[in-house]
């Protein structure tokens, strides 16, 4: 008898082999670890996948991010432009009221006592108006005797004098002027060629 419970006993201390395990009902360690790694295999292509996906989205989202700053900076640049020049209209349209208290100044003084005054009066308008105008940005700009230069001339007559050089102004016939560095009207000049 003791024959018969030692092969019991064997019997019961020889491992299970992993076929054994597969067919048995309940999951043995083997098919859990086969199906462990079928489902890592699967989902690491569906990991792939959405990390393609997520580097695509954060790539447009970076783009838009981009956009929005540029945009915002054009828009601010814009804005600020706008500010800038908000008065150049305005000031355009008083240009022509100083070169006529300009071509006033120019009249000759007489003995008459009356007109030497009402010049006088002219001259102080003259002077304040053109100090606000300087106090919001607007410069004459300086050009008899300079060399023409298309962006802040503009060529009304042609003269040839040969003691001055070819290209250059000879006579200023309505001033220009500049707002903040922008030409806002440019100046009616004279300019020497030389043929």
């Amino acid at each position: 008898m003791k024959k018969k419970e030692d092969k019991n006993i064997n019997s019961e201390k020889e491992p299970i082999s992993d076929e054994k395990k597969c067919n048995c009902p309940n999951k043995c360690q083997k098919c859990e670890q086969e199906e462990i790694n079928d489902d890592t295999f699967e989902e690491s292509e569906e990991v792939l996948i959405l990390k393609d996906n997520i580097a695509k989205l954060e790539e447009k989202l970076k783009l838009a991010q981009a956009e929005s700053i540029n945009y915002r900076k054009r828009k601010d640049e814009e804005v600020a432009n706008r500010l800038k020049f908000a008065n150049q209209d305005i000031i355009s349209d008083i240009l022509p009221i100083l070169d006529n208290f300009e071509r006033a100044l120019k009249l000759q003084r007489s003995d008459d006592a009356n007109l030497s005054k009402v010049l006088d009066g002219i001259q102080m308008i003259y002077n304040s108006l053109s100090d606000t105008l300087k106090r919001y940005g607007v410069q004459e700009i300086d050009c008899l005797g300079k060399e023409f230069d298309h962006n802040y001339h503009e060529a009304m007559l042609v003269d040839k004098d040969p003691t001055k050089p070819d290209n250059t102004i000879l006579e200023v016939l309505i001033k220009g002027y500049t707002l903040k560095e922008r030409v806002i009207r440019p100046a009616s000049v004279k300019v020497n060629k030389i043929d």
